[in-house]
Formats: structure tokens, sequence, C-alpha cells
């Protein structure tokens, strides 16, 4: 016999394809046997059309297309024998989906099937409509399934409770037709159909208003009988598992009682006590018995507010989280998430619990615990929290360390008691994870710093003791750098002692190797060594024995390959060697940085603050690129009070740069720059350069342009002067910060609005725009207009274009087009033409929408489009 004819036994044909060593030889295998199939069909054989249904469903299974075998289930199922019927719908339900158009033709089989004599068919009918009912099935056989709900056999009731669903599911118009029949399954005995009956009526309650309404009114004290009846049912070998009588069925009545208690005071009431029962009588040493606790906790939880059932639902969650099951923990720890905000003191007493859960070995209850702490923290309990965290912090993953020092700094920052403790605190999470800490972090870290001038000595201090033993943390080593700069005159006098600290012997020497060992460290980026070169310039100035010293030190920078270190290197080398005169002036400690203005600007409400996260990044030399925004928040140029001007600063320009500042070179033409003394030194020390006077300057003081204004004014007060008309760069801050002015506005060429597409019941037009600079990119702003007088519901709008085309379609305006262009839906789309200049656009559209309930569709294409795009 030839082994691929269609006589072929399944089990010969699955040898022969396991028995294959190639993925060519079991496609050459498969390729052979369909064709023996296909020879079969045409011949219309009778006798092997089951047998080759079963070869389809395997050959399906191993991924290869069956479709070819879709109208041979249709024949087998309308075949009268019990045995074809059955190959027939498993063929049917494995081949084709509720999306073909070949299921169809099925629908009188199944009616037929539905009202057959024989139980064992009517059993595969309702299983195949189960399982791909379409909307359209569903509301033409919805009466015999309804009718089989009260069937004498329990297997048919079943199946019929499980059909049912599927139908309201894809049809909820008809939901109310299952309620009566639906409620009349609750009274059952027989568990399969009980089980099955309670979750037709919890979807019930999910789809329809009126059928919870009903249920709740009709049935809560029938379901509360009933579990009450599970939970003390004596042993039945029947339905037991691990010791529990039908767990099954306890997770579902519990459900549905949790549905129909959401809400409802008085459904909840009538709960409370079987649920009270079930949490306490419930055995949780075996699976099954965890799955009904967390069931029941989840009721208790979701029913209306009752403080004793809350606690112990709480409780149950604590003792899950001492199980070694990771599952149990994980789910435990996402209830208690939930339970914080209806009784946040009942979850406090497990606190110490969950604080051992984030030192866990599994990754995913770290999160979650680490959330929950989080949520727990408040100004009673912040001290002991942190102090929990910040050790684990010592021993954590490095995996984990940039969520749980993220969680630190912002509890730190939110509950704060003291300053001296947000300060404490902070180091040691910049000693033991500075390298996980963003950005904004350490910048708010000197802004508390700055305003705490009480604590200076002991913050800079503490930083030192800090930097010998995690001088590799980079966040560190900058705000380290930063109060040396500040403050290390403090440092080595022991300014500021405080009582609990010990006395510590630093010489200028000392700070000054603090500084040189964090500018010469390989790993340090340029944000650090440009603050280590702005902190070695200060200290010039604060400790001058070892101003030669600093001196060499900046001048081994003066050939560095980056050129922003280099051009540093270069104007304070000139300001520590040649003008000392005027040094002491230019490196005076900061003004107090406002706290208020700084927090106000990370959280985004006051105009004009620069956000981190969205910061431009600009372009530095050597292909470096640094965040605009953060540095000019650090260090606040905008918001502090100008320093009263010095009357020596003309001179010490004219000696330094040799700039006429006479009153008639301060006088020019409005069409010629000014050369103000003070712009030039603002320039010469990376300060900042004049900006547009058309322009609205951000960092711009409060002084009237019309005073006499003396050149060191705006450079002591560390504000930009708006007041010259140079063409200069932008602007720039000590640390490298660049804020530009504002671009000249460019909305791009005007294209006319276009009719796209016009029916008899709809017209769609585009209005085009494109953005400045990216000539291949267009967006464009579709709106439809209804001109029927029917609404127009469920409205879809889908677009096809070439490869030389990308599309992207954001979410409409609604679904829902109103008659008689009483209102419009408009959708944005964009467009990128790769072969713009070349190609013109063009696209297929398609709309969808229901006039009444019933499905309207219309397509079309466009190509009239403005060549330009």
């Amino acid at each position: 016999m030839n082994p691929f004819s269609s006589g072929t036994r399944l089990r010969d044909m699955i040898r022969a394809i396991r028995a294959c060593k190639t993925a060519a030889e079991e496609r050459g295998v498969v390729r052979k046997e369909c064709a023996a199939i296909r020879a079969s069909i045409n011949e219309n054989d009778q006798d092997y059309r089951h047998r080759n249904m079963a070869k389809l469903m395997f050959i399906h299974m191993l991924g290869y297309p069956t479709h070819f075998g879709q109208m041979e289930c249709l024949k087998l199922i309308a075949s009268p024998g019990f045995p074809e019927k059955r190959i027939g719908y498993l063929g049917l339900m494995l081949l084709l989906d509720e999306r073909q158009e070949v299921l169809m033709l099925v629908t009188n089989s199944l009616k037929q099937d539905l009202n057959h004599t024989n139980q064992y068919i009517v059993g595969l009918a309702l299983c195949a409509l189960g399982n791909i009912c379409s909307a359209e099935m569903a509301r033409d056989l919805a009466p015999e399934v309804e009718r089989l709900l009260q069937f004498r056999d329990p297997n048919i009731r079943k199946k019929a409770a499980l059909c049912s669903i599927r139908i309201i599911k894809k049809v909820p118009d008809l939901a109310e037709n299952f309620i009566n029949p639906a409620t009349s399954l609750l009274r059952e005995k027989h568990h399969g159909v009980l089980i099955t009956g309670v979750q037709l009526c919890t979807d019930l309650c999910k789809t329809s208003t009126e059928a919870l309404e009903h249920i709740r009114k009709k049935c809560t004290d029938g379901l509360v009988r009933s579990l009450r009846d599970l939970a003390n049912s004596p042993y039945s070998p029947e339905y037991d598992i691990a010791g529990i009588t039908d767990p099954f069925l306890h997770i579902r009545l519990l459900k549905l009682l949790r549905v129909l208690g959401e809400g409802d005071a008085d459904a909840s009431d009538s709960m409370n006590d079987i649920l009270a029962q079930v949490a306490t009588k419930t055995e949780s040493n075996k699976v099954a018995g965890n799955a009904i606790l967390y069931e029941c906790v989840q009721t208790i939880m979701s029913i209306e507010d009752n403080g004793g059932l809350r606690v112990l639902a709480i409780n149950i969650l604590g003792r899950f989280l001492s199980n070694r099951d990771n599952n149990i923990r994980y789910v435990a720890l996402n209830m208690l998430m939930r339970a914080v905000t209806a009784d946040a003191q009942a979850v406090q007493r497990h606190r110490a619990t969950i604080l051992e859960c984030v030192k866990d070995l599994d990754a995913s209850i770290r999160k979650r615990a680490l959330e929950l702490v989080y949520v727990l923290v408040n100004e009673t309990n912040v001290k002991p929290l942190v102090k929990e965290l910040v050790d684990y912090l010592e021993v954590s993953d490095l995996d984990f360390r940039e969520d749980l020092t993220t969680k630190i700094c912002s509890i730190v920052a939110k509950f704060s008691p003291e300053k001296i403790w947000y300060i404490d605190q902070m180091l040691k999470v910049l000693s033991e994870a500075g390298n996980f800490v963003k950005d904004e972090v350490w910048y708010a870290l000197i802004v508390v710093v700055s305003n705490a001038s009480e604590l200076h000595g002991y913050t800079v201090r503490a930083l030192y003791r800090a930097f010998q033993t995690s001088a590799e943390q980079e966040t560190l080593v900058r705000v380290t750098v930063w109060c040396i700069g500040e403050y290390g005159d403090m440092l080595v006098n022991n300014i500021g002692m405080l009582d609990i600290e010990d006395p510590i012997t630093v010489t200028e020497s000392d700070a000054v190797d603090v500084v040189e060992i964090a500018i010469k460290r390989h790993a340090s980026d340029l944000t650090t060594k440009a603050m280590a070169l702005v902190a070695l310039l200060k200290l010039s100035s604060r400790f001058p024995s070892c101003s030669e010293r600093i001196g060499e030190i900046i001048v081994q920078f003066k050939g560095n390959l980056v050129l922003e270190l280099q051009q540093r290197a270069i104007e304070f080398n000139s300001v520590i060697s040649k003008h000392q005169n005027i040094r002491s002036t230019l490196v005076e400690r900061m003004p107090v940085l406002d706290e208020a203005t700084f927090i106000g600007r990370r959280a985004g409400s006051l105009p004009g603050a620069a956000s981190t996260a969205t910061a431009p990044s600009v372009s530095l030399p050597n292909g470096l690129a640094k965040p605009a925004a953060p540095l000019v928040d650090l260090l606040d140029l905008s918001s502090d009070d100008p320093v009263a001007p010095s009357s020596s600063g003309g001179d010490f320009l004219q000696d330094l740069l040799g700039v006429d500042l006479s009153p008639a070179s301060q006088q020019s033409g409005a069409g010629q720059a000014s050369k103000s003394g003070t712009d030039v030194l603002l320039d010469l020390l990376s300060i900042g350069s004049p900006v547009q006077s058309n322009s609205v300057d951000i960092l711009s003081s409060n002084t009237s342009n019309k005073a006499p204004v003396s050149p060191l004014d705006d450079l002591s007060s560390l504000s930009l002067s708006s007041r010259s008309t140079s063409n200069a760069g932008p602007v720039m801050d000590l640390l490298g910060g660049i804020s530009s002015s504002p671009p000249t506005e460019n909305n791009g060429p005007v294209y006319p609005s276009v009719t796209a597409f016009e029916s008899s019941s709809l017209r769609l037009t585009f209005n085009f725009t494109k953005q400045p600079g990216n000539p291949q990119t267009t967006v464009i702003q579709a709106t439809f207009t209804n001109l029927s007088s029917n609404t127009y519901t469920d409205f879809v709008f889908q677009a096809a274009v070439p490869k030389f085309l990308q599309l992207h379609l954001d979410p409409a305006s609604g679904n829902t087009l109103p008659a008689t262009g009483n209102g419009s839906i408009t959708q944005t789309l964009r467009v990128t033409n790769s072969q713009h200049g070349k190609k013109s656009l063009v696209m297929r559209i398609r709309i969808a929408y229901k006039i009444n309930g019933k499905d309207t569709l219309e397509e079309g294409q466009i190509s009239n489009f403005p060549r330009d795009l």
C-alpha cells in the first residue's frame, strides 16, 4: 500500500513524521500526505473522511495550513452517526474560528443537533457552540440553549450553562433571557451544574445591571446558605481535595458574593457571618485552603465596610507573608497594597514582616514589598523604616539598588523631620550607592546644605570623612567637591563643631588633596572635573599657602582634549596668576539658594522652570553632551538678590582686559553692540554671555537698565544682563549649563485643505501642517462630517499606505458622529515620506460605523494630496 494513500492510519502518519530528521524532510512528508487527502476529498471518499479529518487536525497542530479541509468538517457534522459527528465537531473547533465565513453554513446543523434525541450529540453541539460561537450564531441559537438549561441530564445542563456564558459575552442584549434559567441552577445539588450556574450568574451580573439587581435581591441568601453548607459539609470523597470539600465551588461562590456585595450594604451584612467563618475555619497549610482564603480576603476587601472583618483579612495576608511559597507572598503583597487605602493602621502591624520581604531572594517580591513600604511611611515611622532600608542597601544586589536608592531618597526628602537627619541619611545613601542616585537628588542636597548655615561645618566634615572610604561614588565626589570649594575654611578650622561630632584635624593641603584626587580620577566625568576646577579656583583664595600648588594642578588641564576643561583651566589660571586683586571678589561664597524656588521648579509649578527629565541636551566640544536646565536650577541664578556693586570694578576690568569703559563707549548706536566689561568677564569665566536684546532673559536680575551699572554688579549677583544687543552665543553657567534664547517662530509652509473623501452620507476633510526643519513628515488633521440624518456609532477610521510611507494614527476624538453635520470627529495622522520630492502621498482608507445597530463600511483611495508633501 502507498504509505501516503488516504487509507494510511493516523498512527502511521504520526510515526512517519516523527521519524524525520530535518525540517525539510518533515515538510516533504506533510506535503505528500496533504496531497493524498486532497485527492480523497476530490473523489468524495466517505469511508476515509473521518480519518482524513483526524490527520488534518494533527497537521494543523504542527502549524501547516489545512484550510482545504474545512468543508469536510461540515460534511462530517451533517453525517447521521455519532463517531463522524464527533470528529467533525472536533475539527470544527480546531480548524475554524468565529471569523471564518464558512461557519455560517454550520448554523443549521448545530440547530438540528441541539434538538437531537441523542443527548451525546446534543453535548457535542453545545461544546462546539461554546467554543466558536459568533454573534450571529448566538442570536440564532440562543432559544435552543436557553431551553437546554432545564434539560433532564445534568451534563447537558452544565454544558448549556457554559455555552450561555459565551452567548451573553457575544450579545449582551440577550442577558435578560437567561436570568431566570440561571437563577434556577443555583438550587442544584449536583456540584458540576451548580458551579457552572454560579459562573453564569457572575457573568450576568457583570453584563447586566438588571440581572445584578435581580440576583442580589432573590439569590443572596440562598448563596450564603450554599456556602455555609459547603463549608460545614462532612467528608465527601467525590469532591474532597486536601481535606477541603470542592474548593473550586468555594471560590466561585465567593467571587459571586463579592460582585453582589460591592456597593450594597444590605447584601454585605447578610454575608458577613459566613465570610468570617470561612476566614477562621479554613486551613492554611494546603494550597487549596490558601486559594479559598485569598478569595475570601478579596471578597472582604471589596464589600461594604466592616472594620472587624477587614482586620481579620489583613491578618490572613500577614500570615501569607510568612509562607515559604513565593506566589502566596506575592499575592499577599498585592492585596496589602489595596488594603492600605482601607485600613492603613492594620497593615502597619505587619511592617516588620513586609521589611523582611524587601530582603527576599525573589526580585518580584523585593520590588513589590519596597513599593508597599514606600506607601506605609509616615512622619511617625520614617526614622526606623529608613534605617532598615539603608542598612539593607549595604548588602543589596546591584540590580535592585537603583529602585531601593530612589525610594529611600524620596522618603527622606518627603518625611524628613529635621535637616541634620536629612543630611545624615543622604550621605549614607551617597556613600553606599552614590552611582545610582539621580541628578535631581544631589542638586536638592546642595540646596538644603546651602540653606542650613549652622550645619555647613558639620556637613563638609562629614563629607570629608565619607570621601576617604567611598571615593568611587560619583555623586558623593561631586557634593564633596562643591562643599569643600564653598566651606573649605570651615573644614580646616573646625568651625561650627556640634556636640555629636568627634574632632578632626584637616590641613589646607589635605583639603586640596581631596579635590585633586577627584579631578584626576579616571572615572570622573566632565561635570565632576568642571566642579573640581571651580572648587580649586575658590580654594586658591581661601588657602593662600596652597595657591601655587593649585595653580600647578589647573595648568595641567590647559592642554586637555575636552575643550570645556581646557577653556576653564586657561581662564582660571589667568585669574590666579595675574589678577589676585579681584580673585577674592570673584570667588566669594555663593548666596543662599532659594529652597522654595528649587522645590517649585522640581514640581514644575513655576513659569520658566526647567524640568530635569525633559531638559534638552546641549552639545559640547569633543562630542560630549550635557543637560542644560539642571545646573541652572542648581545655581538658582534667577532668584538670588543682587549683591551691592563694587565701585572699583571698572578699574579691575580695565587693568585685566584693557577694555575702554568710558561713557562714550557705553553709549553706542542702536545697531552697534555695546562692549560691557561685565559681559567680557562673564565670557572669560564661562559664566555666561549677553543675549539678544529682544528676547526674554530667564536669568536677568531686577536691576533697571536705565540706572548706572557697575561692571561687577551682575557678576557678583550671578545674574546676566539683558541690556546688550550682542549676537553672542548661548548663556552658560559656572558648571557648563547652557540656556539658549528662544528660537524665532516658524510655522512652515501653508497648504490648502483637501476634501479627501465624500459620499452621500459622509465627508472627510484633510488639513496639512509640517514641522519646521522636517520636510519629510506631514501632520494631517482629519475631520469627519455626517451628511445624513442618522447618528453614526462605533465609528472607526483605518488607513493604509505604500512601503515608502510610514503612517501613525493618533486616537480619534470620539466614536459617535452626530447627524446632519451637528458635530464632527477629528483624528491626527502623521505621515513620513522617505521619497519626499520624488513621490507624492497616496492612501487607501476604510471607514466603519453603525447606523441603528447595522454595520456599514465605506472604502476609497486618496490621491489628491498637494504635490510638495
